[in-house]
């Protein structure tokens, strides 16, 4: 591990080096390039460099234990111990900064709610998690924006896909894909009556055109008019699109904007991300007894976490994990809760490597 680590801090050097080159700083696409590799390893050469000063300050305080001089004994034992300590924790923190990133992780992403079993309140409770999602992502400084919708009357959503756009969007919200339970009293239950529904959360990495070429003779495009609220002009015009990949059968409806272009666009976004997202299950596939023991698998067929409100408890079943903060959470406070599931992550995939 160390044998790469000094050769990742010499590329470190190097890229550094390159970077005050004026040659460099006038090409923007190679300085853009060399800028994210540098933010991209500077945490780990960090992490490197303070093990380094952490194993010099065991060094010196190995050779001061020889001295005869009680006191300053005394002092050498308590800086190796400090020391040691220190070198333990790096050590980990380096095991954790170099496993296989995921290539997706600094993707901004789809997600689509899918209200489930339950009929009304699972499309409400689409509606309440689509609102903890929104303001998660205006925590985090990120764009919401959605893409399609199916209203109900009462205000929930049979089904809604948005897109979340900023830095690293994928990294915190990859592990929200599967079955969300809620246990609640309805607003539409007169006899109090706490009631089970579910809804479905995919989280899909947003992909680029770069990343995956569409034939474009493999598109069957059409145009129709919208429905639902949005007042005559929507009704009028025939500015909705539906995009049906031939190959795969896949169909994309968008409504959202009155502009047709705008839909269409929005449109072939949610395709690419579907298209890439199918792939990578397809490749996942064939290895799934290792993602079954990984965290964030996003298997659509087990409820991943459990809401409940009369007890004002949340539990995500993956790791064990309960806390009682549920209007925190459902108020956009999700940090605890991701930062837990990529702990367990992390953890597994050292188990993994050490196996």
């Amino acid at each position: 591990m160390f044998e790469k680590l000094l050769a990742m801090e010499a590329h470190f050097e190097e890229i550094a080096r390159r970077l005050s080159d004026p040659a460099v700083v006038t090409d923007r696409e190679q300085y853009a390039a060399l800028m994210k590799e540098h933010k991209s390893l500077t945490p780990i050469i960090e992490v490197f460099r303070q093990y380094r000063a952490a194993q010099a300050d065991a060094a010196e305080a190995k050779a001061l234990l020889g001295e005869e001089d009680a006191e300053l004994k005394e002092m050498a034992q308590y800086q190796l111990a400090e020391a040691n300590a220190a070198l333990t924790e790096r050590e980990q923190e380096l095991k954790v900064l170099l496993l296989p990133k995921d290539p997706d992780d600094d993707k901004s992403v789809v997600m689509e709610l899918r209200a489930g079993a339950g009929g009304e309140e699972a499309a409400l409770f689409a509606n309440s998690l689509y609102r903890m999602y929104s303001m998660y992502a205006e925590a985090h400084r990120w764009r919401t924006e959605i893409i399609s919708a199916s209203p109900t009357e009462l205000g929930g959503f049979k089904e809604i896909c948005f897109s979340i756009e900023g830095e690293a969007a994928y990294s915190r919200l990859k592990y929200e894909s599967g079955v969300h339970r809620v246990q609640r009293v309805p607003e539409t239950e007169s006899q109090g009556r706490i009631q089970t529904s579910t809804v479905t959360v995919a989280v899909l990495p947003e992909a680029e055109e770069v990343e995956l070429h569409i034939d474009p003779t493999d598109l069957k495009i059409d145009v129709f008019r919208s429905s639902g609220a949005g007042g005559q002009h929507i009704n009028k015009t025939e500015s909705a699109v539906r995009i049906t990949h031939l190959p795969t059968g896949m169909v994309v409806e968008c409504q959202d904007e009155r502009s047709q272009h705008k839909n269409r666009d929005k449109a072939m976004k949610v395709l690419r991300s579907r298209l890439l997202g199918s792939m990578q299950q397809a490749q996942s596939d064939k290895v799934a007894s290792e993602r079954r023991s990984q965290v964030g698998t996003g298997d659509r067929a087990e409820k991943i976490r459990t809401y409940n409100f009369p007890q004002g408890r949340l539990t995500d079943h993956r790791i064990g994990l309960t806390i009682y903060r549920l209007e925190a959470v459902m108020n956009g406070a999700l940090d605890e809760i991701v930062d837990a599931l990529a702990t367990a992550d992390q953890a597994a995939r050292l188990a993994g490597q050490e196996a």
